[in-house]
């Protein structure tokens, strides 16, 4: 029995959520169906490509992850299938499965059979009429040959890499905010297991890096390992990213101690 995920930023309040998963159990009603989120910012495909490869690599080999986060929809960008050694991917050539096609031996399709999709696809509406009938017919069994044609070239978003400065010093970003306004960011946590260093974000400086959220008074701001291990920003029983009014992006800096 396939596993298909959902991600899109859909919401939960007008049915679209619930029509994908009428259109994939119609082809394939043995899958089971699996909600990532639907909670994903309208039109953020950087966060959605955040959430998927954080969730990716805990689903069993061969998983189908359907995501639908698509403001170009209805243009010129393609709908494509990623496969890694351990998942497909189907959604928008928009930079979604960037992550994806990071790892060794990815590939790429468009998918320009139209056989697989459902019949006259609306402009506006590929999740249902594309990429849903495409990931049921894929989970199905159905190959990527079948469905379309190779491609070298897919969308990558550009993404910023954290520096290790030759003054000691470790310069990243917040690359994902997190419901309870944890601000998380692109330093490894390998980089900072040794030694203590002070974290410095939106003109605020914190102390040391802890190793949970406990170790700050409530109320206080904390640096700390997340659980994706890398350094993450939060407030004690509150919201880092209303604190310090922060969102995705915002310049993080380590600084030795001692």
């Amino acid at each position: 029995m396939r596993i298909i995920t959902l991600t899109t930023d859909f919401g939960l309040a007008d049915g679209y959520v619930g029509i994908l998963k009428g259109v994939i159990l119609g082809i394939a009603p043995a899958v089971r169906l699996i909600d990532l989120s639907h909670d994903i910012p309208p039109q953020d495909v950087r966060g959605a490509a955040y959430v998927l490869a954080r969730a990716a690599p805990y689903f069993p080999g061969g998983t189908v992850h359907l995501a639908v986060v698509d403001p170009g929809v209805g243009g010129e960008q393609r709908p494509v299938l990623v496969q890694t050694e351990r998942a497909l991917y189907v959604g928008p050539d928009n930079g979604v499965f960037t992550h994806a096609l990071a790892e060794l031996g990815a590939r790429a399709w468009v998918l320009d059979r139209p056989a697989f999709w459902l019949s006259e696809p609306s402009r506006t509406f590929h999740g249902r009429d594309i990429f849903a009938p495409i990931a049921a017919h894929l989970a199905h069994g159905v190959l990527p040959d079948q469905i379309g044609q190779p491609i070298s070239d897919p969308v990558r978003l550009s993404l910023a890499q954290p520096i290790r400065h030759t003054d000691g010093h470790i310069s990243g970003q917040v690359v994902h905010v997190d419901r309870f306004g944890n601000l998380i960011t692109d330093i490894p946590a390998d980089w900072v297991k040794s030694g203590r260093w002070t974290c410095r974000v939106a003109g605020q400086q914190i102390a040391r890096v802890g190793a949970t959220y406990a170790d700050g008074a409530p109320g206080a701001l904390v640096a700390l390992i997340s659980s994706g291990s890398t350094l993450e920003v939060a407030v004690r029983d509150g919201n880092a990213a209303q604190r310090l009014h922060v969102k995705a992006g915002e310049p993080v800096a380590l600084w030795p101690v001692g």
